[in-house]
């Protein structure tokens, strides 16, 4: 059944009313298309600790001049923004109108709970602002049965960073297959032993968002069109196993057992590997000299491709929905809408913030500042890209820990097959319990 706030049909059925005057028109704002007034009305918006939260605050005062309403913000550290939630939109407070959630791990939990409203009429009905122009893998996620119920502010794709001088001293094009990739990583491994081929997260909640680039790309997918557990299938297995080899084989190092990002980007920034596929938006963390001792030999490519294709994930890590106990419910749109706009979000890109928009990453002047090659494979990761990068479930920490057990055992070289069963076992256990 479609999910439907009582807000949609409120709207659907409210009649268009007419706003006297026109909006102040500069070059980083758009105009709103008001269905209401909202001068003098206060705006709650509760924003988590980011650099969107951070680069949209100064821009605001432009919408406040445009709209005359005033718009009060709440910015909270992600745990401290997560509790806050589970307290407030559980009680159904209207406190809060414009919040910031991570689809990823709370848009199926809050909109099956009635906390988020149903936006599609409001999205689908403005074409200056145009929803079909975001990114199909971020807008997927902010959906809830066919309903749109938040829009993408971040997004972030798996991309292939590789050093550039250790391809050409081994005479080796940037890999565009996984078995490119494998055979890249064990050619350079073999000229330099201290250098890992490939390194990449290995703890086992960590390392599934990044292992599902691999996965599906290889056919896989973490829950079949029954709802069942599809971890047990061959094209599964595969990725678990090619992704364990990637690692373990192509090293003489002690593989820490417990590596997320910083940990995996540390050993690349030191020199120390070839290749590595994580998040484009940390991409800064390998060009900065501070940083980076191989700073200006880090290169960028397109996901390779594997039997499935090349299926990175493209997902929205951050978005903004209005809350459905909310008593301003125009206005929380309007601040919306203008926040999500072609306009807005060409400057938010242009000030290093990725996001979703399609006719964002090609206008030249928002990737400018970005390496060009960078730019080009996140244009591929885009396009190609899958909206989701860990079991879409309610109980999303659960599901990693189990689904991420076979990821330990082939990187240490144990029993995939094994893993893999027990694995599926408890999946399956779990899906039926979180679908309840």
């Amino acid at each position: 059944m479609k999910y439907r706030s009582k807000t949609a049909r409120f709207l659907a059925a409210a009649t268009t009313a007419v706003v006297a005057g026109t909006l102040v028109s500069c070059s980083s704002s758009p105009e709103i298309d008001e269905s209401e007034g909202i001068e003098g009305t206060t705006i709650r918006v509760t924003l988590a600790n980011h650099v969107w939260t951070e680069t949209i605050k100064d821009l605001i005062p432009e919408f406040e001049e445009e709209t005359g309403a005033k718009v009060e913000i709440s910015q909270l550290a992600e745990d401290q923004l997560s509790d806050q939630y589970n307290v407030k939109l559980n009680a159904g407070t209207d406190e809060i109108d414009v919040l910031m959630y991570r689809p990823l791990q709370e848009n199926k939990l809050f909109a099956s709970n009635g906390y988020l409203s149903d936006i599609t009429e409001q999205a689908d009905g403005d074409a200056e602002w145009d929803w079909s122009d975001f990114q199909s893998g971020p807008a997927s996620l902010t959906t809830y049965e066919g309903a749109v119920v938040g829009v993408p502010i971040i997004t972030e794709r798996t991309v292939l960073y590789y050093r550039k001088d250790l391809l050409e001293e081994a005479g080796l094009e940037v890999p565009t297959t996984l078995e490119d990739l494998d055979a890249a990583a064990a050619t350079i491994h073999e000229l330099h032993p201290e250098v890992a081929g490939y390194i990449g997260r290995t703890g086992k909640s960590a390392a599934v968002t990044q292992f599902s680039a691999f996965l599906f790309s290889s056919g896989g997918q973490w829950i079949d069109e029954d709802g069942a557990s599809a971890i047990d299938s061959d094209e599964a297995r595969g990725a678990y196993q090619y992704y364990g080899d990637l690692i373990r084989n192509h090293t003489d190092a002690t593989i820490n057992p417990e590596m997320s990002w910083p940990e995996a980007f540390a050993v690349f920034q030191q020199g120390q590997a070839a290749f590595i596929a994580d998040a484009d938006s940390l991409y800064k963390n390998m060009t900065d000299p501070s940083q980076s001792t191989v700073s200006d030999q880090v290169g960028f490519a397109a996901f390779p491709e594997g039997d499935a294709g090349s299926k990175p994930y493209n997902v929205a890590a951050w978005a903004l929905a209005i809350n459905e106990s909310s008593e301003n419910q125009s206005a929380a749109w309007q601040f919306i809408q203008w926040a999500t706009s072609k306009e807005i979000t060409l400057e938010m890109s242009k000030l290093g913030v990725m996001g979703a928009r399609t006719s964002v990453w090609e206008d030249a002047d928002a990737t400018a500042e970005y390496p060009a090659e960078l730019v080009e494979a996140i244009k591929v990761n885009g396009e190609n890209g899958v909206g989701e990068d860990r079991p879409l479930v309610i109980q999303v920490a659960e599901a990693r820990e189990i689904v991420g057990e076979p990821i330990v055992a082939a990187i240490s070289g144990g029993d995939v097959d094994a893993a893999v069963e027990s694995a599926n076992e408890s999946f399956d256990e779990f899906l039926l319990e979180d679908a309840e």
